[in-house]
């Protein structure tokens, strides 16, 4: 731990959380978190920082009772005199109603998209009335008398739906506020806004508060307290090392010129969608157009809430358009993926900001990448382990994770998991959303020199979202600036987002 002591501050209180060379394995197999040992007051902020896999979300599961099934623990860790990884089931539950509340990396997989924001947050509420539910929502940041109350998840963009989730942990009026990656996928400025909202909740409720975080900005505007996780041993278990970056396209084409160059790739012409409560309907996108020639590397950028999460699900067909025009190679493609031929579901990949959206909980690693491979390509069942084992090492993690399950991955594992199931599929198009927010910079730059790498070598065309500016300018060739659900300028990179 570093920063100030809480003796500074007068604080002379117990710790809230006390951990002393607490470890946690698998029986046998690897280790989730190496030797930790720390004290997290009341009314603080600890980060919790470290290369991805080193096992920052497992020790927040750790201090919630909820660790993988199977696996093993050394040393002690105490939450306000318990020790939660110990505890029967009924005594985890009772701790999570009235103690310790968690908010995982992403929260919008937890909120029920049939219910209003309303619903949502007084489901957990000892106190469910109207003016309970809107005060947690206005501290939260989010006004009732803006109509967001009565919107269901799928009609929230990710920042707003990471404060529904933290409206609904902080309802039963927990002592202990445990967040994974809270400003992951978010825009500066809404980072900056959760870091204030941070800071009054640490102070006003007396909350101790621990985040795992790979924002150095979050950390620097907000945290008290930085504890540091020594990166895990298995050198296979970090991203490919970078290579040198491949050059983005220096052409000096206009931008008037990009959509006439497009001779092949995946288009968006006159696009309207919308999100949907309820009789109403909400403008999502409004004359969304977008070309990403094959081969080439396309970014969406825009704050949060602008469409661009929409704008790739309408390209992968999970979202509808009510009106406009998408192509493949010039040939058109379904708007919907169901009437989307096998092939084509195929050539368009999406990897989603949350790893969970495209991961059963249930099923191995080995058993998430089989089946596109038995899907869409011709290997033989005894080739598969083969290509299992390939891709895994693509995306920067060794053969021994193939038999694990996404709740035994940290956030950045589940992420190359997902991946590398998207890349299972041998796409020429790949959607990819938000995919480095939850990584370290390390790992950031290796999964985006992958890609490059793919694009370069098969000619496959990448389109991703991303709040990073500075991997948009070193990576993408062209970069669509999306806001309030319309296009508000497009070009190359080099000229919109000089690196």
């Amino acid at each position: 731990m570093n920063d100030r002591d809480p003796a500074d501050e007068g604080a002379t209180r117990q710790p809230a959380i006390t951990l002393s060379g607490f470890e946690v394995r698998l029986p046998h197999g690897p280790v989730l978190l190496p030797p930790t040992s720390a004290q997290m007051h009341a009314g603080r902020i600890t980060a919790l920082m470290g290369a991805s896999g080193s096992g920052k979300t497992t020790l927040l599961r750790a201090l919630v009772g909820h660790l993988p099934p199977g696996t093993a623990t050394t040393g002690t860790l105490d939450v306000l005199g318990r020790a939660p990884h110990q505890l029967s089931p009924d005594d985890v539950r009772a701790l999570r109603r009235t103690t310790v509340a968690y908010v995982g990396q992403d929260p919008g997989s937890a909120l029920n998209p049939r219910m209003t924001v309303r619903r949502l947050v007084a489901e957990l509420s000892p106190r469910p009335t109207g003016a309970h539910v809107d005060a947690l929502l206005t501290e939260c940041r989010l006004p009732a008398g803006a109509g967001l109350a009565d919107r269901r998840p799928t009609a929230l963009s990710g920042g707003q739906q990471r404060r529904v989730a933290l409206a609904r942990a902080l309802a039963r009026g927990p002592r202990i506020l445990l967040l994974d990656e809270p400003t992951a996928g978010l825009d500066n400025a809404l980072r900056d806004d959760i870091a204030q909202l941070l800071r009054h909740l640490a102070t006003s409720r007396d909350l101790t508060v621990v985040m795992a975080t790979h924002d150095p900005h979050l950390v620097e505007a907000c945290a008290d307290d930085t504890l540091v996780l020594a990166t895990l041993s298995a050198p296979t278990d970090r991203a490919p090392a970078p290579q040198p970056p491949v050059s983005a396209d220096q052409s000096d084409l206009e931008e008037s010129d990009v959509r006439e160059a497009a001779r092949d790739g995946i288009t968006a012409t006159g696009v309207n969608a919308f999100f949907r409560t309820g009789r109403n309907r909400r403008p999502a996108l409004t004359g969304a157009e977008l070309t990403a020639r094959s081969g080439s590397a396309c970014a969406i950028i825009g704050p949060s809430g602008s469409g661009k999460t929409t704008l790739l699900r309408v390209l992968a067909g999970l979202h509808p358009a009510s009106t406009g025009q998408l192509t493949l190679d010039r040939e058109p493609l379904a708007t919907g993926v169901r009437r989307r031929s096998r092939e084509q579901q195929r050539r368009v990949q999406l990897v989603p900001q949350n790893p969970l959206d495209a991961l059963n909980p249930r099923r191995t690693v080995a058993q998430q990448l089989t089946r596109p491979l038995r899907l869409h390509t011709g290997l033989r069942p005894y080739e598969i382990p083969d290509r299992v084992a390939q891709l895994l090492h693509q995306v920067g993690l060794d053969a021994g994770h193939a038999d694990r399950h996404p709740g035994e991955l940290s956030g950045g594992q589940r992420q190359r998991v997902s991946i590398a199931r998207a890349l299972a599929c041998d796409p020429d198009v790949l959607l990819c959303d938000e995919v480095t927010s939850a990584l370290d910079a390390a790992t950031a730059t290796g999964i985006m020199e992958l890609l490059t790498r793919l694009r370069r070598d098969r000619g496959m065309t990448l389109v991703m979202v991303s709040h990073e500016h500075d991997l948009v300018a070193r990576y993408a060739d062209t970069v669509h600036v999306l806001e309030d659900g319309r296009i508000t300028g497009s070009g190359h990179a080099e000229r919109l987002l000089p690196a």
